[in-house]
């Protein structure tokens, strides 16, 4: 899991401070609703399986503490259903927008913002108990993933729901990294991609108790059409029945989805 030569957590926010996550799924002036509304369309459109995994709808009147919010899209959507949502991020350039982004939607009043490293929550954000702790492809991009779970755990109570997204080892994307064929983010160069298996997220875990584990989402279109809005789906992907697709997407998946308690 861990790479040679590791870079710092400053080397980390550098990057997503120069291209926070997302930043050019539209057109349309940053910052603007119509920017924040093809961001959102666009993300749940490529990556489909987010909403039924964060489960929105079911937080509302509950307290949501998100770790790496970005520009914040799935934290507007905790919030448009009214949980009182406090989101974390390591980049300060993406909190800008997601602090825009609620201003926008006159949702500043549900969220509450930090600036924090993951792996030093406690020293920014005041520790009580939450509801869901909520990471969607985070925790495998800081230098060491074992402190941020023990940092998230002081959030947590019998009763509070850890859902977290990794990146999967056993997967598609993956087997094409190792191959030369692709790279682990839009944007290359990216310092930090800790790839899991089942049994290291296990490790990573322990004193939870996992209630599933699961893959999903391997990314079916033409690079170079769909940097250019187009949505050309590859022809070996193509060809295929979209069952064949969806069982392959179950075992080959780039996005490993875990909920877990504590034990």
């Amino acid at each position: 899991m861990r790479q040679p030569n590791q870079p710092d957590i400053q080397t980390v926010q550098a990057y997503w401070n120069v291209r926070p996550c997302n930043i050019r799924h539209s057109l349309q002036p940053i910052g603007t609703k119509e920017y924040f509304d093809e961001v959102e369309k666009r993300k749940y459109f490529v990556e489909p399986h987010i909403p039924g995994f964060a489960q929105f709808e079911r937080w509302k009147g509950k307290k949501v503490l998100e770790v790496g919010c970005g520009i914040g899209t799935d934290t507007i959507n905790f919030a448009r259903v009214g949980a009182l949502v406090t989101a974390v991020d390591l980049s300060d350039e993406s909190l800008k927008l997601a602090k825009q982004r609620a201003r926008v939607f006159g949702l500043e009043e549900n969220i509450t913002f930090y600036q924090a490293n993951a792996e030093e929550l406690t020293s920014f954000v005041p520790v009580g108990s939450y509801d869901l702790i909520y990471s969607f492809g985070v925790l495998h991009h800081t230098p060491n993933p074992s402190n941020a779970i023990v940092q998230i755990k002081k959030y947590m109570t019998s009763a509070s729901e850890l859902r977290i997204m990794l990146y999967a080892r056993n997967s598609w994307k993956s087997i094409m990294i190792e191959a030369g064929f692709d790279q682990p983010e839009a944007q290359s160069g990216c310092p930090i991609a800790f790839t899991f298996t089942q049994q290291e997220v296990r490790n990573l875990l322990e004193g939870f108790h996992i209630l599933d584990i699961r893959q999903d989402h391997i990314f079916p279109f033409v690079i170079e059409k769909y940097v250019n809005y187009e949505y050309e789906i590859v022809p070996w992907f193509s060809a295929m029945p979209q069952r064949m697709f969806a069982a392959i997407e179950k075992r080959l998946g780039w996005h490993m989805l875990i909920t877990a308690r504590l034990a």
